[in-house]
């Protein structure tokens, strides 16, 4: 199983970036897909998750800035980002839930300068 981040990179505050993963190895549309990120210091948190259904689910803290969707075609989950702050500065990891594993990318660095 490969999942392939991309799209991170440095932004100033109140700007956007997309970030993808593309997944191989496993039938992506039956796959819960989800990004989580980890700052400095802190656990690894859950940003947003799309079932397979299409639902998806938010932190509180980037509910109305930030979008998961995934294209089942393309095998591929997005985050688009919006209204970027300083404190979702992080390292964004992809994850996707198949049957009762669990599997991770590698990370992409997300910086959002003041």
């Amino acid at each position: 199983v490969q999942l392939a981040e991309s799209g991170g990179g440095l932004v100033q505050a109140g700007g956007s970036l997309r970030l993808s993963c593309a997944a191989s190895g496993i039938i992506f549309r039956f796959a819960i897909m989800g990004w989580y990120r980890q700052a400095p210091g802190k656990q690894r948190e859950l940003v947003a998750a799309v079932s397979i259904g299409g639902n998806t689910n938010y932190a509180d803290s980037v509910k109305g800035r930030f979008t998961i969707s995934r294209d089942n075609a393309k095998n591929t989950v997005y985050l688009q980002m919006n209204s970027l702050k300083p404190d979702d500065t992080a390292v964004y990891y992809c994850n996707a839930q198949f049957g009762r594993a669990a599997h991770w990318g590698q990370g992409t660095q997300v910086t959002v300068s003041s």
